[in-house]
């Protein structure tokens, strides 16, 4: 089972923090440079989403809409149903966390390499992890304000305005800008995807520097994070079964149910780890902590499924006899979602 070298790279920063945490003016700094990174963050995923391609995805509809409400209707229902768990099993602040984790959007990397390793439908898990992160960009700021509260900023003006200077204005210059630097862009994918990683860094370290300072790390035991990873496997384990079943309750084909487990029961490390610092500032970190752990869970776990779902036999396709009145064929009853 795959560890993620970029989670050791997270893992790493955040010992860092802890080491030596940004102080003072160090402090200001930080914070100043990971704003700006997270709003350059937003700028490249405008820049990388093809409208055409978006619009050409739309064909699938059935399909899309099947991982948007998984992703953002499902998901936050079990991250609330985990509020029973409280005090018992998850302090405060961690199911906090947890319940931003249920919030944020499906991956795009993670969720087209493994339906391409399982021989899913590789075009619709591209579009379906495009669509819930261009989704995303508004629902997570939304549903957080409704349902955490005063902890991710609330409805207040102040934060509202942090979304749209942060996330949404750099989105949309991205896109409008698409047309003319598109090409760049592609051409320095790898270069810039070590900026993208690289600017995580910053906002992960300058998020757990503020954590450090406030000492709130003392709230979280080794028997505390425990709990959390057993209610995160559960949570897991049930989109990872909904997803999957689901999809075939609803008539979808073997490629497109593939599509939707994968799409629909992951959650993207490299878009809510900026959010989090701009809804939840200086308890960032805490709230990021879920989802860091949930992230390498959901690489671990959809690897094994994705290599066994790339042994199981396809089904054979055979040419339909010439239709006969009153008759017709199982083929051209099958359900497709395009």
């Amino acid at each position: 089972m795959p560890v993620d070298p970029y989670i050791l790279l997270l893992l790493g920063t955040v010992g860092l923090a802890a080491l030596l945490p940004a102080r003072g003016t160090g402090a200001d700094i930080a914070s100043g440079a990971s704003t700006a990174a997270i709003a350059f963050l937003f700028f490249l995923y405008g820049t990388r989403l093809s409208t055409r391609e978006a619009l050409d995805g739309l064909k699938h509809w059935r399909l899309h809409t099947t991982v948007l409400a998984c992703t953002f209707v499902v998901f936050p229902l079990l991250g609330l149903a985990a509020r029973g768990l409280v005090p018992v099993i998850l302090t405060h602040p961690l199911y906090q966390g947890l319940l931003f984790l249920t919030l944020v959007p499906s991956t795009v990397q993670s969720s087209i390499a493994f339906t391409s390793i399982a021989r899913g439908n590789v075009p619709a898990a591209i579009c379906a992890g495009s669509f819930s992160s261009l989704a995303g960009i508004v629902i997570t700021p939304l549903l957080a304000a409704a349902l955490l509260g005063a902890n991710a900023g609330g409805f207040s003006a102040d934060s509202l305005v942090k979304i749209v200077l942060q996330l949404l204005v750099p989105f949309l210059a991205g896109q409008l800008l698409r047309r003319w630097i598109g090409g760049f862009i592609t051409r320095h994918k790898k270069i810039l995807g070590y900026v993208d990683r690289g600017s995580i860094l910053l906002v992960v370290y300058t998020a757990f520097s503020e954590g450090m300072v406030q000492g709130i790390w003392h709230q979280v035991s080794a028997v505390r994070l425990a709990g959390l990873l057993a209610v995160e496997a559960v949570v897991l384990a049930v989109m990872l079964t909904l997803t999957w079943y689901g999809g075939k309750a609803l008539r979808f084909d073997r490629e497109d149910r593939i599509a939707i487990q994968f799409a629909g029961s992951k959650k993207s490390l490299a878009s809510g780890l900026p959010m989090a610092s701009v809804l939840f500032g200086a308890h960032a970190s805490l709230a990021v902590l879920p989802l860091m752990l949930f992230h390498q869970m959901q690489l671990m776990v959809c690897a094994v499924i994705a290599k066994r779902r790339a042994r199981d036999p396809l089904p054979e396709v055979t040419e339909p006899a010439a239709p006969t009145a009153g008759s017709r064929t199982a083929v051209g009853t099958a359900t497709h979602s395009g």
